[in-house]
């Protein structure tokens, strides 16, 4: 009689599943090596290449035009951190979400790690100021985000026991990764700043001026004003850059192209060969909020733009320059008012005596009087393209941004400050700018009672003024406000308007208490 027998299989039990903190340390950890291995590779390709940044670059361009003004409003110049915190927010809670999908089974997480690699391969391939290569960094990303986590999730089921060896290994692994990705970051740092701006700032050194600005008179500047010209640490800083360009003035070209007769391209020395002028100059954002602080003055070094444009030659028709910056940030200005020779555009190298800060554009950056930063200010500029407003858009027109940007005449009580308490015999300060038209008339206005201002020297047409009135009020609470008459007559209106999309108007006025 022959018996079947079964073999006796063992039951095998599943492993245990991760617990909740090491699940998300696993992909806390895969996501730290795979950003450090795109920052490494990025400092080969380009810092921007580097996804993280890349991706905050995708999120400031994609934004609605009411969710970057309520940013900018609520922020102001700390949008940028606020906008890197905001990433690393939801990178870090798509992470921990990946982890606790991933409690058994890694595929949740593989799928995570690859849908976050793949949104820093489009941030990047978005980028136009990256080269070929500038692919290489999100794909080390997205290999070493997917692979390393797979590795962490085995490493960290091997060692699921409760043992103190295995929470050793375990702590072991995840050290080692955590050092691993400090050391790759810290050297795609190393080689993101291998650019040294500064030692080419020295280099430059001091820019001769074969026409300098004229001196200030004495009573173009009043206490309690900020002072006639700013400082390079204390001029405002408004642009798209997340992170500030590198270039150095021994590598930069400018390119001068588009519907002119002959396309040119000038190096550094080509310009600074060609006798530089020194202007002071007004510059205004259009962001600035009535009374607002962005808007200063400094003396620009640099060269005539028109003298560069009649070179090339201007063809007929072409009605707007559409400059661009290395980062890919453009603005369109007007041709007539950049060839305006009263206006007196630049192509700046130089700002209050040396050359262009990092910050503020260096090696080169354009600066047109009258006109808002939107529309000419473009920093660390590497093209001028003639064209017309109907071909081409600058950066922030389809932003919700008129196409033209004049800067409107607007003018602020600097002190006493809202809110301050005085004497009853005070003495009322402040600035008032219309670039390129120039003030005429500032008014203060105490409790609905006009006075008209002392003005400063005019210094020049493109320059604010400053303004101060003596008065002697009652003691107790008031109002006061200010408002600007520019040389064409026309006064500030007090009708509110916010900074979008041609920048403000109103009157500036603040409380006060007297006794």
């Amino acid at each position: 009689m022959q018996t079947d027998t079964l073999a006796h299989v063992p039951n095998v039990e599943p492993p245990a599943p991760l617990g909740r903190g090491r699940a998300v340390a696993v992909a806390l950890l895969a996501l730290a090596a795979a950003l450090a291995a795109g920052h490494l590779v990025a400092g080969f390709v380009g810092p921007t290449g580097s996804p993280y940044v890349a991706v905050g670059n995708w999120v400031r361009d994609l934004s609605p035009h009411p969710v970057t003004e309520w940013a900018k409003a609520t922020f102001g110049t700390s949008d940028k951190t606020v906008l890197f915190i905001g990433v690393t927010l939801v990178v870090l809670g798509c992470a921990v979400a990946a982890g606790l999908l991933s409690r058994r089974k890694v595929l949740p997480g593989q799928l995570v790690a690859g849908a976050l690699g793949g949104i820093g391969f489009v941030a990047v391939l978005t980028r136009p100021d990256l080269g070929q290569l500038g692919f290489l960094a999100p794909a080390a990303s997205l290999l070493v985000g997917v692979f390393g986590f797979a590795w962490l999730h085995r490493r960290a089921l091997a060692t699921n026991s409760r043992t103190t060896e295995d929470r050793r290994q375990f702590l072991r692994v995840a050290a080692g990764v955590v050092v691993g990705a400090g050391v790759a970051g810290l050297g795609g740092g190393l080689l993101a700043s291998r650019v040294d701006v500064e030692r080419s700032r020295r280099q430059v050194g001091r820019l001769r001026v074969a026409e300098p600005a004229p001196p200030l008179p004495a009573n173009a500047d009043f206490p309690g004003t900020s002072g006639f010209i700013t400082s390079n640490r204390d001029f405002y800083r408004i642009d798209t850059a997340l992170t500030v360009p590198r270039m150095t003035a021994e590598n930069w070209t400018l390119r001068v192209r588009g519907m002119v007769d002959r396309e040119l391209e000038l190096s550094y020395e080509d310009i600074r060969g060609r006798g530089l002028i020194e202007r002071p100059i007004t510059m205004a954002c259009v962001s600035n909020e009535v009374g607002g602080s962005l808007v200063s003055t400094a003396n620009f070094i640099g060269v005539p733009l028109r003298d560069i444009l009649e070179e090339a030659g201007v063809r007929r028709g072409a009605d707007q320059l559409l400059s661009t910056s290395v980062d890919g940030f453009t603005a369109g200005s007007p041709v007539a008012d950049v060839l305006d020779p009263d206006r007196g555009a630049l192509l700046a190298l130089g700002m209050n005596g040396e050359p262009l800060p990092q910050e503020h554009g260096f090696p080169a950056r354009l600066v047109v009087p009258g006109l808002y930063g939107y529309v000419s200010a473009t920093k660390w500029l590497t093209t001028l393209e003639l064209t017309t407003f109907a071909a081409e858009e600058g950066y922030w027109i389809p932003r919700g941004w008129s196409a033209r940007g004049p800067v409107k005449t607007q003018s602020r009580i600097d002190s006493p400050r809202d809110g301050d308490a005085t004497g009853t015999r005070l003495t009322v300060a402040g600035v008032a700018w219309a670039p390129y038209v120039g003030i005429d008339k500032v008014e203060v206005s105490a409790d609905g009672r006009w006075h008209t201002a002392e003005l400063g020297a005019e210094v020049d047409l493109n320059t604010w003024r400053m303004w101060r009135v003596r008065l002697e009020l009652p003691a107790g609470d008031h109002e006061l406000a200010v408002r600007a008459t520019d040389r064409t007559g026309e006064t500030q209106t007090d009708r509110y308007t916010p900074t979008a999309p041609n920048g403000a108007t109103g009157w500036h006025s603040i409380s006060i208490s007297t006794k």
